[in-house]
């Protein structure tokens, strides 16, 4: 018998570095077996990995590890997501380059990732801050260009005057930049973008094929693609009071029913019509100005205060020429979406509502629900969206909404105003362009040059690609690439004259919308993917990230995946056919008196008789117990991977990572449940070195029969081999972990009965002990591979294929039926699965609850239905 404790501080660097020598994780593009491609969301370069990436991780080597012992060829890659103002902040405060700053991160992250234990395959490794991988990067950008899929536009942006760079909306909060606080400005700028508008049907229409994703995350994309089907409406403006001669105003509506209830009609602050209004009127003018100082974030917009200006224009209902809509400036109207005009309807939207009770317009409900009577029905404080008749509608009282909006369009599509009809059927969608220009140095340089004479000219793919220059500073505020002495001036690759290079850079999110591809063949020098190569391996299986990139990372890779296969890259269209969003690692907070946060490793937990009580370790005093929330360096609830992995290793950090939660949801860092794990693991090193020391008795060969005992342990073994099988096929880690624990309890079982025991037990417990390790082994390699060498099984665990289901074994031998008395269940009856009827009916009138219930009367019959019930009538 080996060591009787298991010593993972031995163990697993040992076992690391012989997978690392036998280059056991390499995936070979060449290999004929059936590939499989596991993939987690690369990370940050940020300095050190945090406890969520130990669980992101640890469940896609779970499932590579099983897929190789399958008979797959794995490819299980990891690079770095290495572009991103955080480097550059870090170079303004610490006065370091970017990127040294992000290679050391690389360095010390990945000997963290290493030291978990994963199956990854260094040899693919590459950060997207490498000029070998941007300069592919580059070459897309510029397909991507000539094939009209990029373009470059003037666009209303969110300026930050202090930090000279464009913000996106989020990034704007009460109308002040993120990270320099100074009040943000709506100018107008040339900026490039990627047009994935031109896919928007076929995103929305291609998330019905992609049935290994959750449907949460469906929805989220189906939202933000926002497909609506509507009217266009031309109102008609009233010419004495438009500007500048201004005649109609176009409103997209999905609830064209609804035009009778109109109260008013509102635009958005930077609509052409409020801009000239806003000339000839300075209060409207300084109204427009304080809306776009608040921001025009989604989230900004649905918070706060609705606010509008009466512009006193006035728009002419389309079915009644004399009904006259005054047309507000509100600060709920977006420009980005429709047509950034809207009519009215408060009745029936809770928005329009809420504004028209503050401007005192009024409200006439136009649909109501079915039971109610249209004399009495109103409307005050809650808009009705639901479904009914129309009222109060004139031509299309009684009809069904569906009816009327069928009527209004037919109407509105043959009523002709100045040859264009007054409207017409129009599909609408919510998602835009997707705009790329940073005002950055930290990123991937956009590889254009702008010519007086020639405009904008493609860096030619030979000379790919520009590479960002080292020599910078950041010593003035904006993009440093700017302030560059020399870069930016070039000669044009067209006339030879003087040029200048495109200074702003690349969203970061284009790096990960398509380094799943790159993965394939990172060796390819001369272009982003080979086909041959990328065909075969693509798109990746299994895909692992945070629920928080379901939309914008998600729905720009797929975008991705479409501009490269009409340029020529790949043949596919969808890059993950399946994906999974796992749940955060949570942890209790813990507070002083003065409202200071402290680490879970300052304090120390005591039961107490009124619950548990926190004191910190360094005073003493008691420590006040905060919610459990999402970790976070602010609220010092972090738990650090190296602490956990130096004291209990890396394989109890992975299973108290697999076996606490369902991989969707949350799970709740508990140094209790960690310690059970690591409890656990040592009872499996006892377990196996107690069934290796029988499993030297068994016979060489397999015996011809197999007595009671053998028989059951077979059968859990090979019970749990088929449920853990397919639970990690379904990403069902827990429950996995779960059947270890039983199938466990059976073999201790067994080995606990003591004395010699026979040929075919013995054998049994051979094969218990092999498969019970081979179970483990995805969650918990170091220990699996020690425990096979205790089996003394050849070669590496990581190398053995997974073992086979013996299908006979999981044929129980009895059924329990569900035993009724006049159709009310009385109880269960357990029978041989062979058992005939007659056998059935006299176990079920042996039975005391069943003499119970029919006090004394005669059975009259006994009803059997094979396998699930029986009847008793009496």
């Amino acid at each position: 018998m080996t060591s009787e404790r298991y010593n993972a501080r031995d163990s697993e660097p040992r076992w690391q570095r012989q997978w690392a020598e036998k280059s056991i994780f390499v995936c070979k593009n060449d290999d004929p077996r059936p590939k499989y491609y596991v993939l987690e969301m690369f990370p940050y370069p940020s300095g050190r990995i945090h406890i969520g990436h130990v669980r992101n991780y640890t469940l896609g080597d779970v499932l590579a590890r099983y897929m190789r012992a399958k008979g797959h060829n794995v490819m299980h890659p990891m690079g770095w997501d290495a572009f991103g103002l955080p480097a550059e902040n870090a170079a303004i405060e610490r006065k370091v380059a970017p990127k040294a700053w992000t290679y050391d991160n690389i360095a010390a992250m990945k000997k963290q990732l290493q030291s978990i234990g994963l199956s990854l395959d260094w040899s693919r490794e590459f950060a997207t801050c490498d000029p070998g991988y941007y300069k592919h990067q580059q070459k897309l950008f510029n397909d991507f260009l000539r094939a009209g899929l990029a373009e470059r536009e003037k666009r209303k942006i969110n300026w930050d005057p202090v930090d000279m760079t464009v913000l996106a909306n989020e990034q704007v909060i009460d109308g002040r930049g993120w990270r320099s606080g100074a009040v943000v400005e709506q100018r107008e700028m040339n900026q490039w973008v990627f047009k994935i508008t031109k896919y928007s049907q076929e995103l929305l229409d291609a998330l019905d094929t992609l049935d290994r994703w959750p449907d949460r995350v469906r929805v989220m994309q189906r939202n933000w693609i926002g497909r609506s089907e509507g009217m266009l409406v031309r109102f008609a403006l009233d010419p004495a009071t438009a500007p500048n001669g201004d005649n109609d105003l176009k409103v997209f509506t999905t609830r064209h029913d609804t035009l009778f209830g109109a109260k008013f009609m509102a635009i958005a602050p930077d609509h052409p019509l409020a801009q000239a209004a806003a000339a000839k009127n300075p209060k409207l003018a300084e109204f427009i100005a304080e809306a776009k100082r608040h921001g025009t974030a989604q989230e900004i917009i649905d918070t706060q205060e609705k606010q509008g200006f009466d512009t006193g224009i006035k728009a002419i209902h389309p079915f009644d020429p004399s009904w006259k809509l005054p047309v507000y400036v509100a600060n709920f109207v977006l420009m980005e979406y429709g047509t950034g005009a809207i009519f009215g309807c408060p009745a029936h939207d809770q928005r329009d509502l809420d504004f028209v009770n503050k401007y005192g317009l009024g409200n006439t409900p136009v649909v109501c629900p079915e039971g109610q009577d249209p004399k009495t029905f109103f409307i005050t404080d809650t808009a009705y969206d639901g479904d009914g008749r129309m009222i109060n509608s004139r031509f299309l009282d009684g009809m069904t909404i569906e009816e009327a909006k069928e009527d209004v369009a037919k109407r509105l599509e043959t009523e002709v105003r100045g040859n264009l009809p007054v409207g017409e059927r129009k599909i609408n969608f919510r998602l835009r362009d997707w705009g790329v220009s940073r005002q950055r140095y930290w990123g991937c340089p956009i590889p254009v040059i702008h010519c007086p004479k020639c405009d904008v000219v493609p860096v030619p793919d030979a000379d790919l690609p520009v590479v960002l220059p080292e020599d910078v500073t950041f010593d003035k505020p904006g993009n440093a690439l700017d302030h560059h002495p020399t870069w930016k001036h070039v000669s044009c690759p067209k006339c030879g004259g003087k040029a200048q290079r495109e200074t702003d850079t690349m969203d970061t999110f284009v790096d990960s919308a398509w380094y799943f591809a790159r993965f394939t063949d990172p060796w390819n020098e001369t272009a982003p993917t080979t086909r041959a190569i990328v065909d075969r391996l693509m798109p990746v299986d299994q895909y692992i990230g945070g629920v928080e990139h379901a939309i914008l990372h998600l729905l720009y890779a797929r975008f991705f995946t479409r501009a490269m296969k009409a340029t020529g890259h790949i043949a596919y269209d969808e890059p993950f056919a399946g994906q999974y969003t796992q749940g955060m690692v949570v942890h209790e907070t813990y507070q002083k008196a003065d409202g200071g946060y402290v680490t879970p490793a300052e304090v120390k937990i005591e039961a107490g008789g009124n619950g548990k009580r926190a004191i910190l370790l360094e005073t003493g005093e008691d420590i006040t117990i905060g919610p459990i929330e999402k970790m976070s360096k602010s609220r010092k609830n972090t738990v650090d991977p190296d602490d956990i992995i130096a004291t209990y290793g890396a394989d109890v950090a992975r299973w108290f990572m697999l076996s606490d939660s369902p991989p969707d949801r949350d799970v709740i860092w508990s140094d209790e449940r960690v310690q059970g794990a690591s409890r656990f693991v040592q009872r499996l090193w006892r377990l196996v070195n107690e069934s290796a020391e029988i499993a030297k008795m068994a016979p060489a060969s397999r015996p011809a029969s197999f007595g009671a005992d053998a028989l059951g342990l077979r059968k859990a073994a090979h019970g749990a081999l088929d449920k853990v099988s397919s639970g990690i096929e379904r990403l069902h880690f827990n429950v996995c972990l779960a059947h270890i624990r039983e199938f466990t309890n059976a073999l201790a079982e067994v080995l606990g009965r003591g004395g010699t025991p026979s040929p075919d037990t013995a054998w049994a417990v051979r094969e218990a002990a092999i498969i019970l390790v081979q179970l483990f082994a995805p969650m918990m390699p170091h220990l699996a591979e020690e425990c096979w060498q205790v089996l003394g099984q050849s070669g590496l665990i990581s190398e053995a294929d997974w073992p086979q289901i013996e299908r006979d074994l999981l044929v129980e031998d009895t059924v329990t039926l569900v035993v009724q008395v006049n159709g009310k269940k009385r109880g269960d009856v357990t029978v041989p699965r062979v058992a005939q009827n007659p056998e059935i009916e006299a176990a079920v009138l042996s039975l005391d609850a069943v003499k119970l219930a029919l006090g004394g009367k005669a059975v009259r019959k006994v009803i059997v239905v094979p396998m699930r019930i029986v009847n008793v009538v009496g």
